[in-house]
């Protein structure tokens, strides 16, 4: 079930107050989860049940995407603005430097939340950020076709793609490598949050320039990439390794750029796996 909480967050014009819808479920150790740009929270659905196993889950919408409220005017959507928001978000739900997994423009924020001290543990699933420019600008335009495709498509035709496996392809190809695996109703779902999202071209042209440069020391980091990312190139967590030698670099065969629903029982042992080392490091 989403519920929504209302946090405090410091802005050029003083603290100012907004909203994020959540879900929660499970009980241990908390985990963060976080999606990716015109995603929403119910990308993970496929691995929470999985995770819940172990960990208290709470997956968020980030604020502009989903459920959740934009960011307060004035405040950018930069990683170095969004990543303390979460902080406040974490406080605001009880939870003190949660475990953290996150997709794509998620697993950037996981690595700046891991960089800044927020949580004890980093999953970074095909993480933004390492980037040359060439593909930065290759992602960049196809995330902004897909948002044009997802505006000009009226609701019956999205629902009516939806019902077979071409047309799912057709809608979500571009981040799963097995989008016939999706339901009818998260493909309308997800394309619904593509087309809505307030925070999508804020946080595309805060993105434009951001490089991921530094090490996050002191705590597990595991670096996971689907072989068959066809919007993040997979080179690309090369490129992270060398910027966090103390990471784990994972291969997720078959995988595409959202890989929680190509293979959830993997991504959740990745997950788990970097949650576990944690206690391991703290003992």
């Amino acid at each position: 079930m989403t519920a929504t909480v209302s946090f405090t967050i410091d802005t050029p014009l003083g603290p100012r107050t907004t909203t994020a819808a959540y879900e929660r479920k499970g009980s241990g150790e908390p985990l963060l989860l976080l999606h990716g740009i015109g995603h929403h929270l119910q990308a993970w659905q496929p691995v929470t049940d999985i995770l819940a196993a172990e960990h208290e889950v709470i997956a968020v919408d980030l604020p502009g995407f989903g459920a959740s409220e934009p960011l307060p005017q004035g405040v950018p959507y930069s990683l170095g603005a969004v990543a303390p928001a979460l902080g406040a978000l974490c406080t605001a739900l009880g939870v003190e430097r949660p475990h953290v997994a996150g997709n794509s423009l998620g697993g950037l924020l996981a690595l700046e939340m891991g960089r800044s001290g927020l949580v004890r543990s980093v999953t970074a699933l095909s993480p933004a950020g390492f980037w040359t420019e060439a593909e930065r600008r290759y992602a960049f335009a196809t995330l902004l076709t897909m948002r044009a495709g997802a505006k000009a498509l009226p609701l019956p035709a999205v629902r009516r793609l939806s019902r077979n496996a071409v047309g799912r392809a057709a809608l979500t190809g571009t981040i799963y490598a097995r989008p016939a695996r999706r339901s009818p109703e998260a493909v309308v779902a997800e394309t619904l949050a593509l087309r809505d999202a307030t925070g999508f071209e804020e946080t595309l042209a805060a993105g434009g320039s951001v490089r991921f440069t530094d090490d996050v020391p002191g705590l597990p980091v595991t670096i996971a990439w689907g072989t068959r990312d066809r919007l993040l190139l997979r080179r690309q967590g090369v490129r992270a390794k060398h910027t966090l030698p103390g990471a784990r670099l994972v291969r997720l065969p078959g995988c595409g750029h959202v890989p929680m629903n190509d293979d959830p029982a993997l991504v959740s042992r990745v997950i788990l796996d970097t949650a576990c080392s944690a206690n391991s490091v703290a003992a």
